[in-house]
Parts: structure tokens; sequence; C-alpha cells
């Protein structure tokens, strides 16, 4: 009986590799559906993809997938090396060069763990319920933020620890902040090795 409770446990275990591939794989799916939710694309240029439990809205746009491709791997290897501490989804109203919407994914990594590691106990099952909820919560923030005027651009920044190199295909940026702001607290989901908080800042509405 050893055997099958070892076993058993093990399968629990989110590891620093397990918990960097979900938050990884959860910041691809939150992009896109914000790039759709919030109009940045058309709407054709989406499939649905059927992911924790819910439908969701993924690029079908060749040049799209291969830069949010790179941008994921980078994003991987900052959470392997624990240094990414947020990563931002920036919307830009292309006319003006104003930030009108700024998406942001705080990141806290366990300080202890190592690759070499024991994984943290948390089931696999559990982490997707709270990714579920603020997809879902995403989803839903589009029936009370303002509607984008003009054409939108978006840029991610990642906001890493002083240690880590920037590689050549990003820059050094300034944080993109939206002036006179609002900004709404949204849910947290935790990995027990990462935990990310997600919260919008968006323009407030007469302010011309």
């Amino acid at each position: 009986t050893m055997a099958t409770g070892m076993a058993q446990s093990s399968k629990n275990a989110i590891t620093l590799k397990g918990s960097t591939e979900l938050v990884t794989e959860f910041f691809g799916y939150a992009v896109n559906n914000i790039l759709y939710q919030r109009g940045v694309y058309p709407p054709e240029e989406f499939e649905r993809k059927h992911k924790y439990g819910l439908g969701l809205m993924v690029t079908t746009e060749e040049k799209l997938k291969e830069y949010l491709v790179q941008v994921l791997e980078q994003i991987n290897a900052w959470l392997m090396s624990k240094d990414l501490q947020k990563l931002v989804l920036v919307l830009t109203n292309v006319q003006t060069k104003e930030t009108v919407e700024r998406w942001v994914f705080d990141v806290q990594t366990d300080a202890e763990i190592t690759a070499e590691s024991e994984g943290k106990d948390k089931s696999e099952k559990e982490i997707m319920g709270e990714i579920q909820a603020i997809i879902r919560q995403i989803t839903a923030s589009v029936t009370f933020l303002p509607l984008l005027e003009g054409e939108c651009a978006f840029e991610l920044l990642a906001y890493t620890g002083k240690e880590s190199a920037t590689p050549s295909e990003w820059e050094e940026s300034d944080p993109k902040f939206v002036r006179d702001s609002v900004e709404m607290k949204l849910r947290s989901f935790s990995t027990k090795v990462h935990s990310v908080d997600a919260s919008v800042s968006y323009k407030t509405e007469g302010d011309e």
C-alpha cells in the first residue's frame, strides 16, 4: 500500500516546472481572451478552444500566433528562473498613442523553491478551478469597461528582477500607465509555487 500512497501524493505535487507550465499556459489564454473581448483583432481571426471547462477564443492570425509563442517562451524562462514579477498587457489608442487600458498580472514566486525541489501539495483540479474563475471574470469585465474608441494596438510588458538580462526581442519600456484611471482588482490563483493576482486599470468616462 505504501507504493500506491506515494504515487498518489506525487501526482498532486506541483513542481517549479509544472507550475511554470500552468502559469505560462494561463497567460496565453488570458492574453488571447482580452484581445478578443476588447476587439483588438477582428472576431473572425479567432477560433474557439475548449479549456478550463470554458469555450475560449484563441487567435488564428499567423503573425500574432508566432509573436505570442515567442513571448510565452521567454515568460516560461523567466518563471523558471524566478525572475518574473509581473506581466502587463497594455492597450493603446493607435491615433493618440495614449494608453487606454492596462491589464496587470502580478506574480509572486515561492522564495525557497528550486527546479530540484519536491513539489507543493495542491491538486491541478483546484488550480484549474481558480484559473477558470479569473478567465470568467475577464470575459465578464467587458460589460462594465468603457467602450474603446478608435483602433487599439497592444503591447506586453514584463517586469523582471534587476539581475535578469533583457533578451534581444524585448526592449526597455516605460510603464505605460493609464492617466486618470480607475483600477479594478480581479481574482487571483495560486499553484502554491506561483501566485498570480490580476487587475485592470481603465480610463474613466467623460475625460476627453
